[in-house]
C-alpha cells in the first residue's frame, strides 16, 4: 500500500466518525459558520512580489517533530506580525499531529485568510472547515476523481470557501476544470515517495492556463529557488517546514520576504 493510500484509508474512517457526530446542518450552529470569509485569491494576487502562505505544521511523516515547544497560536501571531499573505493550518492528527481546533483558535484573532490543509474527501470536512474558521480548503487531485473535485469545490463555494486545488503530475491535469478551479497549487513533494523537487513546478507551468493563480508548494528553502520562481508566473509559495525548523521564525520570514520581492 502506498503512503497516500494509507492516509486516505485512515481518512475514510475519520469521516465515518465525523458523520456519526455531526450532520451537515449541525455545523451551521458552530462559531464561524456564518462569519464572512477573507479571499485567499485576492491575498495572493500581487504584482511586485511572490506572496507567502506560511504553514503551521507540528510534524511530518518523513521528518517527525519539526518544532519543539509547539504553540500554534504564537506561531500564527508571528506570521501575522510579519505580514505574510495567508496562513495554512495542518489539521490532520494521525500523520502530521495537527488538530481542527488549531484552526478555530487562530480564527478568533486572524487578520488574513486561513487555509485548512488536510486530506479532504467528503463534504462534511468542508462544512467542518467553515465552522472552525477556515477561509479556504485544500483539495488534492491525486486523492480525488474529476467528479469529486467538482462536487467538493461546489460544496466549498456554497459555504463561502475558496479552494486551493493541488496537483503534482501532468496526468492529473485532465481532471481539472480551470474555469471552476482557478487557484492551483503545484506540490513539489511526491506523495507516494515524499521526494521533493522544485523542478516539478517549472515542468508543469505550461500545462496550466495563464489566467490561473499559481502556488508552488514544498521544498522552497533558499534565495536561489526563489530566483527561479520569480522568473515564472508563480504568484505564491507555501512554506511550512523551513519556518517550523527555524530558530527564529520572524527573522526567517524577513529573509524570505526580501527573496520574494520582484
Amino acid at each position: 500500500m502506498s503512503f497516500l493510500s494509507e492516509i486516505l484509508e485512515v481518512k475514510r474512517d475519520e469521516v465515518k466518525k465525523l458523520k456519526q457526530n455531526f450532520s451537515l446542518s449541525s455545523f451551521r450552529s458552530e462559531e464561524f459558520f456564518d462569519t464572512p470569509t477573507r479571499s485567499l485569491k485576492q491575498a495572493l494576487n500581487n504584482d511586485s512580489y511572490i506572496s507567502i502562505i506560511a504553514e503551521i505544521k507540528k510534524a511530518s511523516p518523513s521528518k517527525g517533530i519539526l518544532i519543539e515547544n509547539f504553540n500554534h497560536q504564537k506561531i500564527a501571531e508571528t506570521y501575522i506580525e510579519s505580514e505574510v499573505n495567508a496562513i495554512s493550518v495542518l489539521t490532520d492528527k494521525n500523520f502530521f499531529q495537527g488538530d481542527i481546533n488549531y484552526l478555530r483558535d487562530i480564527a478568533r484573532f486572524k487578520a488574513l485568510p486561513l487555509l485548512r490543509k488536510d486530506f479532504i474527501i467528503d463534504e462534511h470536512q468542508i462544512f467542518e472547515a467553515k465552522a472552525f474558521g477556515a477561509d479556504a480548503v485544500l483539495l488534492i487531485c491525486e486523492a480525488l476523481s474529476a467528479t469529486q473535485i467538482s462536487e467538493l469545490t461546489h460544496a466549498a463555494n456554497e459555504c463561502g470557501l475558496e479552494v486551493l486545488l493541488e496537483l503534482h503530475s501532468p496526468s492529473e491535469v485532465p481532471k481539472i476544470d480551470f474555469k471552476l478551479n482557478n487557484l492551483i497549487g503545484i506540490n513539489n513533494r511526491n506523495l507516494e515517495t515524499f521526494v521533493v523537487d522544485v523542478k516539478t513546478t517549472l515542468d508543469l507551468l505550461d500545462k496550466i492556463p495563464g489566467d490561473v493563480i499559481l502556488v508552488s508548494e514544498s521544498g522552497i528553502t533558499s534565495e536561489a529557488i526563489l530566483d527561479q520562481l520569480k522568473n515564472t508566473r508563480v504568484n505564491a509559495i507555501l512554506v511550512g517546514e523551513h519556518f517550523m525548523k527555524s530558530k527564529d521564525i520572524k527573522r526567517s520570514l524577513t529573509e524570505f520576504k526580501k527573496w520574494c520581492a520582484k
